[in-house]
């Protein structure tokens, strides 16, 4: 008789989700004490700029050193690296006495942190099935909202009791215990004391698993091969204008309902837990509407390319922001647009599993985090030019509208460049 198939997959997932948590929380924590910070090291906006820039450009080489490596070093060494260097990295900021050692120690943090999402998308498409990945992908995903959800209730507390370096020495020091976790629960599916053959079966479900290509593990992909193919492309198009915008939601958004509508940032947040609250669902939702989709008997293309239109359109409205007479209503504007980029992300994610091998996915989920860094800034400097301009002519919030307009219009026209590139599905081979 056959035996009941484990589901020891979800528990991938939870490792997975507070790797993800902890990675937004240490990355957060600067945008929260930028006040703080401004006025201890006499930061003008282009200063914080350049130092969100700094992680990103680690963050961006990251992305494509990381990925390559995590495809072939494996996933579970090469997450442990990563969570490694960015854990002391962000504990390393306490150490801090001059903007130039913000920027160093914000690159070492950038390229740490850089190995999350590869680790976490090759995890995926390791365990899951195509029709869960989206699933998967987005209650992991989701552990970034709980971290910028966490980051605004913990920081402050910190802040006020502890003091601005402490607060980057508690949340550094997090890392270190999930790794213990990591450590023992986390192994391939094939080689996992906790996986019968049933669960196995149904996680090499997909029809292209049965390829022979896909019989060759060993075999290694080099990433520059993969810059010849439409999708590769397609994928990075997609990244680098759309990832951008969260990096604003993330750096930017305390700052601007302190300076707009006098947000206390010394004191937990309502308002910034609500949109981050709100990111949760939209993550989990978005995976889970695909899902939904491909269980009606919709193609996987067709699910992910509905649900990420549904979305890009999702994040129009804020453009309306500008038009706030009190916070809540920007509260609400912002919180659908931080929501509706959660769910895109948790389908964009997907279509790299969807259609590359998974030998390549590490490589893949890389090159594109790589384009999403280098729009993440290039972003920042436009950011910094544009708040400072408008700083100077007395009117910041002025400066704040011109970048919801940009961003209500990136997923748009993010989801026609992509449509344009690979208008119908076709599954890469290697």
């Amino acid at each position: 008789m056959s035996q009941q198939r484990t589901n020891y997959r979800w528990t991938v997932v939870v490792l997975l989700f507070f790797a993800t948590t902890i990675n937004y929380l240490d990355r957060q924590v600067i945008g929260l004490l930028k006040p703080t910070l401004e006025k201890q090291f006499d930061w003008s906006e282009k200063d914080y700029s350049d130092i969100v820039m700094a992680f990103q450009a680690a963050y961006a080489l990251g992305l494509l050193v990381f990925g390559a490596f995590i495809d072939r070093l494996g996933t579970k060494s090469g997450y442990t690296l990563s969570l490694i260097i960015w854990s002391l990295a962000a504990m390393l900021h306490a150490a801090v006495k001059s903007t130039l050692g913000f920027g160093a120690v914000r690159a070492v943090l950038g390229a740490g942190e850089s190995g999350n999402f590869p680790a976490a998308i090759k995890s995926v498409a390791e365990w899951f099935p195509k029709k869960e990945r989206a699933l998967a992908t987005g209650i992991f995903n989701s552990g970034a909202n709980i971290g910028a959800v966490e980051a605004p209730i913990m920081v402050p507390w910190i802040l006020g009791v502890y003091g601005w370096q402490m607060a980057f020495i508690i949340t550094g020091a997090i890392g270190f215990v999930w790794l213990i976790f990591w450590w023992i629960y986390y192994e391939a599916p094939n080689r996992h004391k906790k996986v019968n053959a049933e669960e196995l079966a149904y996680i090499n479900s997909d029809a292209e698993e049965e390829t022979a290509e896909s019989k060759l593990p060993t075999e290694k992909v080099a990433w520059g091969r993969l810059f010849g193919i439409r999708q590769t492309w397609a994928f990075v198009v997609g990244k680098f204008l759309t990832d951008p915008m969260w990096y604003f939601f993330l750096f930017w958004l305390p700052s601007y309902f302190s300076s707009t509508f006098n947000l206390d940032l010394k004191k937990p947040t309502l308002p910034l837990i609500l949109i981050y609250t709100a990111t949760t669902v939209g993550s989990i939702g978005g995976g889970y509407l695909s899902s939904w989709f491909i269980k009606k008997g919709w193609t996987v293309f067709r699910a992910r390319k509905t649900a990420m239109f549904i979305f890009a359109l999702c994040v129009v409205p804020i453009f309306a922001a500008r038009y706030a007479t009190n916070i809540w209503q920007a509260v609400a504007l912002i919180s659908l647009a931080a929501a509706a980029h959660q769910a895109w992300s948790a389908n964009i994610f997907t279509t790299a599993s969807d259609i590359f091998p998974k030998k390549a996915v590490s490589s893949v989920v890389g090159i594109g985090g790589m384009a999403g860094s280098v729009g993440g800034i290039l972003f920042p400097f436009f950011i910094g030019w544009i708040l400072d301009s408008a700083k100077a002519s007395g009117n910041i919030t002025a400066g704040y509208n011109v970048l919801f307009t940009v961003c209500a219009c990136a997923y748009v026209v993010a989801w026609l460049l992509m449509h344009f590139l690979v208008p119908k599905r076709k599954a890469v081979e290697l």
